[in-house]
């Protein structure tokens, strides 16, 4: 399982939640971004980056994070896929044959969903696999390594890697999660407290 990174995107501004998304407190009293590091921590991923960018200082300073690596996307304000090309960057750099993706923003989506996609995901830097909620692909995503170029060139503006996922669909693999998650984005302050 350690060949699977972990890697939460938490770099927004959060224009329409009126704040970085990453410093909002969830029901739990717990911060996104550390709720975000615990799923994928208590799910079975060892290694865990975070992306930060809007009010990164303060990010640092508030949450309670562990032995994460930070990384900091100067580009933030670009949208999610400048955030996903400074991971896999950084992953590059790594032994990481893939990498779990999970948003700061969806709390829905609980440890079991990590684990059941660790579980699912074969070896080796080809595996391409999305959660699923009834049939349609959602989060978190695991990505191989060898996908990674294609992933960062069409990785651009609010597009993750939804892009190069479409473009190469026969080989993404789904694992239906609907009954242990919902990867409902947060975009409104009152969605933090249901």
């Amino acid at each position: 399982m350690s060949a699977i990174a972990g890697l939460v995107l938490a770099a927004g501004g959060g224009r329409r939640y009126g704040g970085p998304k990453a410093l909002v407190r969830h029901e739990d009293g717990h911060l996104l971004v550390e709720r975000a590091v615990a799923t994928l921590r208590d799910g079975g991923c060892t290694r865990i980056w975070v992306v930060l960018g809007a009010e990164s200082a303060r990010v640092r300073a508030e949450a309670s994070l562990g032995d994460v690596t930070l990384l900091d996307n100067p580009a933030w304000k670009s949208g999610m896929g400048s955030s996903l090309r400074v991971g896999l960057a950084a992953l590059a750099e790594t032994d990481a044959e893939a990498v779990m993706v999970l948003l700061v923003d969806t709390p829905g989506i609980g440890p079991d969903a990590v684990a059941r996609l660790l579980d699912a995901a074969p070896s080796g830097p080809g595996v391409l696999l999305t959660a699923t909620y009834k049939g349609k692909r959602g989060h978190p995503v695991i990505l191989g390594r060898g996908h990674w170029p294609g992933v960062t060139t069409l990785a651009t503006a609010d597009v993750g890697a939804r892009a190069y996922l479409v473009a190469h669909a026969d080989q993404v693999q789904g694992v239906p999660c609907e009954d242990i998650a919902d990867d409902t984005d947060l975009d409104v302050p009152a969605e933090a407290e249901e």
